[in-house]
């Protein structure tokens, strides 16, 4: 065989191979695609919807005494929406989750804001201070608003040093002030930080354009900036909602007697109650009224983007 003749097969063979390959990587990440889907399937059955289902199922069941009787009966539902007491509970759940919120929203848009565009040789050292906190036990961040608002905590010597109040006052804790209070400061950073890498990710020759055409800082924060930060900020504000609404600790120990949420009245049920069907009807009216006010503030969010 000649070298050219040689050259003409080596050749011949690397265009037969290359297709070849193509098709075996394709189908190395076709396997790798089907694999990880069915990984994250898996999960989501086993950890998500499966939990779910049993407590469905469950809210369905009856007390007998001190055993649990399965059964296909509506009353612990009957029960909840026959008692005035737990819809004021979930209202009141609501409105803590709300306020919660709504002032961490603000609070972390202002906050993610500065440290983004303003902050500047300080932005590595607020972060960091932003972050710090995360890194604490969730129980130790609410126990320590009792030493702050307490009698004789650190805000009340603060207003009596300064002659604002004559005596410590006892209004500062044990009531929805305390437990809104210790929420918003444990929650911040849930939207701070999305909202900070969306405006991180902002590209500065958006900013550069609309300066360019002769519009003021606020429009262009309102037309530009903004719009670009709503889905940071409403997945922020889901997350602070949904960890708000379900908090059962910071109650427990910031909250009076009027301030009980629902998830103290469902961690109840589940231990010294021994009423696991009528706790778990509760938990499934938690999921709807969660699911119902998440639907609404996706909508609100597209109207926000949509409108800005």
């Amino acid at each position: 065989m000649s070298r050219a003749q040689g050259v003409a097969t080596a050749a011949g063979g690397a265009a037969v191979g290359a297709p070849a390959m193509s098709l075996l990587r394709r189908l190395g990440r076709r396997r790798l695609e089907l694999a990880s889907g069915g990984a994250a399937l898996l999960y989501t059955l086993v950890f998500i919807v499966l939990p779910y289902a049993m407590v469905a199922i469950f809210s369905f069941w009856e007390k007998d005494l001190y055993t649990i009787r399965p059964a296909l009966s509506v009353d612990n539902y009957a029960k909840i929406a026959g008692s005035g007491v737990y819809a004021h509970v979930i209202g009141n759940s609501v409105l803590v989750a709300t306020t919660v919120t709504v002032v961490a929203s603000v609070l972390g848009y202002v906050l993610a804001y500065y440290l983004a565009v303003y902050a500047r040789r300080w932005r590595n050292l607020l972060f960091f201070l932003l972050v710090v906190p995360l890194w604490t036990s969730f129980l130790l961040r609410a126990y320590i608003w009792t030493i702050i608002l307490g009698r004789e905590g650190i805000l009340n010597t603060l207003l009596v040093n300064l002659g604002i109040i004559q005596d410590p006052t006892p209004l500062l804790l044990y009531n929805k002030f305390s437990i809104c209070l210790a929420l918003i400061y444990i929650f911040l950073p849930f939207v701070a930080l999305p909202v900070y890498a969306a405006l991180e990710k902002i590209p500065r020759s958006y900013i550069e354009a609309s300066r360019d055409l002769g519009s003021p800082p606020l429009p262009t924060f309102r037309h530009v900036v903004f719009p670009l930060t709503v889905p940071a900020l409403a997945a922020g504000a889901t997350v602070v909602f949904c960890l708000s609404f379900g908090d059962f600790i910071t109650p427990k120990l910031l909250g009076g007697s009027s301030d009980i949420m629902i998830a103290n009245v469902i961690i109840e049920q589940f231990g010294a109650a021994f009423n696991w069907p009528f706790g778990s009807a509760l938990a499934v009216i938690v999921l709807l009224v969660v699911f119902a006010l998440l639907g609404v503030t996706s909508l609100v969010a597209r109207g926000l983007g949509r409108n800005a």
